[in-house]
């Protein structure tokens, strides 16, 4: 869903944005709603392997996409994917020399360079071919909510970022007054386990967070550069779901940012803007840097003018983690 995520959902007093939680309530329990019905009237297809969904109890912005890479690492397991931001249907074997992220979408092509990612708008089709291509597991980037393909294990990530009033569900609203896809109990009596992704500039998971997940074995990861941010002043920009936490991130890790700009989730980067970006970097005598998921969706002739950061998520009990995937 491509959204500029309000900062308010994510807080937990109710007094910001009153009018705004209250208008948007009635629409949340129809989302709700329609997500249960949804998920009830699934008959899912067995692809005749096993199938690891990397899923989400919130829209966007909690590190599902980092997660689902280095699980698919860990076990040597293509991605699945729907290909959110793609024109093509699928199912199609992502080549990274060949596609676009707008033919199948910024995180596979990201992926796609060290993994091997199938995109399919069906997903059972795109899990019958992975399956026909010779897969003994899938790892699916997504599809938690989604009723298609039978799970063998579902994973969910959340966000371990609770500074302040900050907190992953927010108020526990449901979208569009909250930023939950469904009520976070019903979400988790389906998983098997979550996974709690702390920032690079958050030390411990919250106590309090690690509670409200006790109904399921609960994982500690957090999110480590895979590299130093270039040297010198640098203009950031992130299209994800919570932009400020790129800009956070990249100053725990030492650099030195002259300006941010924030776009929404998936943002289609056209000439103007990243002009503007360019004059903006050069008032500063600064570089430009982004995501790598935002890297994939800039034009080719700009992917020199931008230095792309690239984090991996690294788990804290890796010998519960491959205890938890041999299940699978």
């Amino acid at each position: 869903m491509k959204l500029s995520t309000p900062r308010w959902w994510y807080l937990r007093r109710t007094r910001v944005a009153p009018v705004m939680r209250l208008a948007l309530t009635p629409l949340s329990w129809i989302w709700a709603a329609a997500t249960a019905r949804r998920i009830a009237r699934g008959r899912p297809f067995d692809p005749g392997i096993p199938v690891i969904c990397i899923g989400n109890l919130t829209l966007g912005g909690a590190g599902k996409t980092p997660v689902a890479r280095e699980i698919a690492r860990r076990v040597g397991a293509p991605v699945l994917s729907r290909g959110y931001g793609g024109v093509l249907p699928g199912p199609v074997r992502v080549d990274p020399g060949r596609h676009t992220a707008g033919e199948v979408g910024d995180e596979p092509l990201m992926l796609a360079g060290d993994l091997t990612v199938w995109v399919s708008r069906d997903r059972a089709a795109g899990a019958r071919a992975a399956a026909d291509d010779g897969a003994r597991l899938i790892v699916m980037d997504d599809g938690h909510q989604n009723p298609d393909v039978a799970k063998t294990l579902s994973i969910v990530v959340v966000d371990g970022e609770t500074r302040d009033d900050e907190w992953p569900f927010g108020d526990g609203r449901v979208f569009p007054a909250g930023p939950l896809r469904e009520p976070l109990k019903v979400g988790l009596a389906r998983a098997d386990a979550a996974v709690v992704l702390l920032p690079i500039d958050v030390a411990a998971a919250d106590p309090e967070l690690l509670a409200a997940l006790s109904s399921v074995p609960v994982l500690v990861a957090r999110l480590r550069p895979a590299g130093a941010p270039s040297a010198g002043p640098q203009v950031g920009f992130a299209g994800v779901g919570k932009p400020w936490k790129v800009e956070r991130s990249l100053r725990a890790a030492g650099c030195e940012l002259a300006d941010f700009w924030p776009f929404p989730d998936h943002h289609a980067y056209d000439e103007p803007t990243l002009r503007r970006l360019a004059e903006r970097a050069a008032q500063f005598g600064a570089g430009l840097i982004t995501t790598e998921k935002d890297w994939a969706r800039l034009p080719p002739a700009w992917r020199d003018r931008v230095t792309p950061w690239p984090v991996r998520a690294v788990f804290e009990d890796e010998a519960a983690l491959d205890a938890l995937l041999a299940r699978a």
